[in-house]
């Protein structure tokens, strides 16, 4: 939704401001992507939205949460957490934690890249598509793959905006597409 992102986005430069001026790129990751994953909990969402529980519960409740989850979150992911409940924001949770990473990976210059392909690719394959990218997009890559039968065949690169669709699955619906018109 983006009026969510809207909404999310003051609090993600607020959080990466802090994070930048610590030195916590990856503490903030962390905790981020543990709330994140918290706040979508059926449970959890029931308790946030809950009229009976006070936003200084709600806040408490999704920090003893974390910690149960491996993530004890500081003081300041404490007072994040507090304002986001006072404000009635702690839904925002998934879209903060995205536009924090979007605003990381710019910062350090990376970029995340998914390789969808429908047969096994070797590690050394993977190495070189990886490479060709870095020098093609002047980023540092960090290429994650998937294996998805439903191409046929091909592959299919997902970086940001662009991707790079080469899969015989596409090829057939542009060919089924030109054949119908």
């Amino acid at each position: 939704m983006a009026e969510n992102r809207t909404l999310a986005r003051p609090y993600a430069k607020a959080v990466f401001e802090i994070a930048r001026e610590k030195q916590a790129f990856d503490r903030w990751s962390k905790s981020l992507a543990v709330l994140a994953s918290l706040s979508v909990d059926a449970s959890v969402q029931a308790m946030l939205t809950s009229p009976k529980a006070s936003p200084a519960v709600r806040a408490e409740v999704l920090a003893e949460l974390s910690a149960k989850a491996g993530e004890k979150l500081e003081q300041q992911g404490r007072n994040f957490l507090g304002l986001l409940a006072d404000n009635r924001r702690l839904g925002l949770l998934p879209e903060i934690a995205a536009d924090y990473e979007r605003l990381r990976a710019e910062a350090e210059n990376t970029l995340e890249v998914e390789l969808a392909a429908a047969m096994p690719v070797p590690a050394e394959e993977q190495k070189r598509i990886g490479e060709a990218l870095q020098k093609k997009l002047g980023r540092k890559i960090t290429l994650k793959y998937v294996e998805d039968k439903t191409l046929i065949g091909g592959a299919v690169l997902r970086a940001g905006d662009l991707v790079i669709d080469g899969s015989v699955r596409e090829k057939l619906s542009r060919l089924a597409a030109a054949l119908t018109y």
